[in-house]
């Protein structure tokens, strides 16, 4: 019967990773151009490098870990939707083997995998990402299946071999959540009598030891020292402090990609639902298996590795992004499918099991209506956006500025640049900021410089968003 109902959960898993590949592939779509993190990453590879110019700056937040995942198509082909089908293979997979190892996580209840990976793979966020050259559901994942494996009654040499490379992989793709995920999982290892095992410990450390020495080794060649790139890292991002994030993360459940500031970002109240859902049924989920000692456990450990993942984003960091907070949804989303499947039995044994099963359908389709909504909507406003980013370069272009140049500006400087075959001019407070004048100005909503008020103004046409302008010498 157990056997039985494993299989079961094991083919609904994949039936919901083939439904988020086809969800990504419908909504968002594959000839959408690279975005400003995606062209950083891709940029590192012949076919994706800027014509006649140095290259994109590949500064000390980020790692190498998306180009890795680049590497089999961006090393031989500039095709961004070859590139795009390529990655949504990728993610799939990823949710697969992230939510897997739930289904022997949880004794007597292999559903919650099922369930977990749905979750999670409705949110309009994670099908964005899908096909996206971005770190984020890859570190959700790696942490998902290291903390399903963690909890696993009797691990072996391939549970343990499972716990390290999940722990490799977060930490590949972001070495500040990768910490995160380690912490509470080795705080578990070393505490906690259910759990405390030297091959759990070690495959934490290990996984995390390994994803973690690229970035070390990078830092001491191209920053010199590990104190000296966090440091750069946190100048790059607006010097990390203790913020009010938390707040904002309300606000970005809709949208923006980026909130850089987000003051007087709106929300739309249907897209707060998720956090009801969340408010919800992670406590019904809790208390459905209070009575289960090592379930219990188990739940609440995902829990806490889930907070520890969104402490650095909520309380650090001076912006925000829904994807940021990924690897959380992707943990948070275990105890809540639980409330799930609790639910549902209280709905087959209610008065009127139609009744009660209807209203849980009616929750269903509203959730999955509101995150098709808006995952379509941000598709529409990206493919628009960065059209722009075209339309400036032909303005640059037609203005006779041609490769080798320099570019700068107020924003969307490293796409703008790219589009152009120019080298981005280093912003305010970056390295080599004053040292050589640009050749070219791209200005959005912003006065030219003092050194640059005679320079001619040409304005773009026909933009998504308004008031672009360029600025060029106005002679010899």
């Amino acid at each position: 019967m157990r056997r039985d109902r494993e299989h079961r959960a094991h083919q609904l898993l994949l039936a919901v990773c083939a439904a988020f590949a086809l969800a990504s592939l419908t909504l968002v779509p594959l000839d959408l151009r690279l975005g400003w993190d995606e062209l950083v990453y891709a940029s590192r590879f012949g076919p994706f490098a800027p014509d006649q110019a140095p290259g994109v700056p590949f500064s000390a937040p980020r790692t190498r870990g998306v180009p890795v995942l680049l590497a089999p198509v961006a090393f031989w082909s500039d095709s961004v939707v070859l590139l795009r089908v390529w990655l949504t293979a990728l993610s799939t997979a990823a949710l697969y083997l992230g939510f897997r190892p739930w289904l022997r996580a949880v004794p007597r209840t292999p559903e919650v995998a099922t369930v977990a990976a749905a979750l999670y793979g409705s949110l309009w966020f994670a099908v964005f990402y899908a096909n996206a050259a971005m770190p984020n559901h890859y570190t959700a994942m790696g942490a998902a299946g290291a903390a399903g494996l963690f909890l696993h009654r009797r691990p072996g040499p391939r549970t343990y071999t499972g716990i390290a490379a999940g722990l490799l992989l977060a930490t590949l793709m972001r070495p500040n959540d990768g910490a995160a995920v380690a912490v509470p999982l080795l705080a578990a290892a070393a505490l906690v009598p259910l759990w405390r095992s030297r091959g759990r410990a070690l495959a934490v450390l290990g996984g995390f030891g390994a994803g973690l020495l690229p970035w070390v080794i990078e830092a001491y060649v191209r920053f010199g020292g590990v104190r000296e790139r966090l440091g750069d890292a946190s100048e790059v991002q607006g010097g990390l402090r203790f913020t009010d994030s938390a707040l904002h993360q309300w606000t970005a459940i809709d949208g923006p990609l980026l909130c850089r500031p987000c003051v007087g970002d709106g929300v739309r109240p249907p897209a707060l639902g998720w956090w009801v859902l969340l408010v919800v049924f992670v406590p019904v989920g809790l208390w459905s298996v209070r009575r289960v000692r090592r379930t219990a456990a188990g739940v609440w450990l995902a829990l806490a590795v889930g907070v520890c993942a969104a402490l650095p984003y909520v309380a650090l960091v001076p912006y925000t992004a829904p994807r940021f907070l990924l690897p959380t949804h992707a943990l948070l989303a275990v105890p809540a499918a639980l409330g799930v499947l609790a639910a549902v039995r209280w709905a087959r044994a209610a008065r009127v099991p139609a009744l009660a099963g209807g209203l849980l359908a009616a929750l269903l389709a509203a959730h999955l209506g509101v995150q098709g909504s808006i995952v379509s909507s941000n598709s529409r406003i990206q493919s628009a956006a960065r059209e722009d980013w075209q339309r400036v370069a032909r303005v640059v272009h037609r203005e006779e500025v041609r490769p080798p140049c320099l570019l700068g500006g107020n924003t969307s400087v490293i796409p703008l640049a790219y589009a152009a075959g120019c080298e981005p001019a280093p912003r305010k407070g970056e390295p080599g900021w004053g040292e050589r004048r640009p050749d070219v100005l791209v200005l959005r909503q912003h006065a030219a410089p003092e050194w640059a008020r005679d320079w001619e103004r040409v304005p773009v046409p026909d933009t998504y968003a308004q008031g672009w302008r360029v600025y060029v010498p106005s002679g010899p």
